[in-house]
């Protein structure tokens, strides 16, 4: 059977990938340890912010296997994937399902981080939005979430590993490189995704990121002056 090589992840698709994968380990790691790498751990939080920011955009004006409307899967596509008749390009369902999950726990995760405190001295950018009843709670959801992320991480490694050495079928490499072997003659290359929308989703990124900082926020009230002490 003949086979040819063809696009089907573009380069800020892949770029997004492997950036969130080193950043998650970066927090989990910083936060983990604490101390003074809680700031860190902090930073960490809001460049994932900006990364799935990205993410959201590109999954409406990026490239077509990284747009949602390709991979979002809908009952009769994950029924087809179970009996073993889904042939198609990009994320398979649950691979898609994986994705899908993952951005939306990482998103909680870092809406949580962003209003968190620890008790002692740090508190998240964004910390006065929201009452210290509030905070308190999320931090402590924020910390909990941290089991299903490992859940979810170890689900998505394992599935890799399946089709790598069950299915013959390496997942990894097309992240890296781009292209995959396929061998339907009726499969199209991944189109769109270009300069402009690059730059559109770069821009909601960044803009994302300075906002979470806490940039918006008005100024805190400067402290009273200090009252002179009567010389006696």
């Amino acid at each position: 059977m003949s086979t040819r090589t063809i696009k089907v992840w573009d380069l800020p698709t892949r770029v997004f990938h492997w950036l969130l994968a080193l950043l998650v380990v970066a927090a989990f790691v910083t936060g983990w340890l604490g101390g003074n790498l809680i700031e860190w751990h902090g930073r960490a939080g809001i460049a994932i912010t900006a990364l799935l920011a990205f993410r959201l955009v590109w999954g409406v004006i990026g490239s077509t296997y990284a747009r949602f409307a390709d991979f979002v899967p809908g009952p009769a596509h994950v029924w087809a994937h179970i009996r073993g008749e889904w042939n198609g390009l990009g994320h398979n369902p649950f691979g898609a399902l994986s994705v899908l999950a993952l951005l939306g726990i990482l998103l909680f995760q870092v809406a949580s981080g962003l209003v968190a405190n620890d008790d002692i001295a740090f508190e998240g950018p964004l910390y006065v939005l929201v009452s210290k009843d509030t905070s308190d709670w999320l931090s402590s959801l924020h910390r909990q979430n941290f089991w299903p992320i490992i859940v979810l991480v170890s689900l998505h490694v394992l599935a890799i590993l399946y089709y790598a050495h069950v299915k013959k079928d390496n997942l990894v490499k097309p992240m890296i490189t781009g292209v995959k072997e396929v061998s339907d003659p009726e499969a199209k290359p991944a189109r769109g995704g270009g300069p402009a929308a690059f730059v559109i989703a770069l821009l909601v990124a960044v803009f994302v990121a300075w906002a979470s900082t806490g940039a918006l926020l008005p100024p805190p009230p400067p402290p009273p002056p200090a009252q002179a002490v009567p010389a006696w």
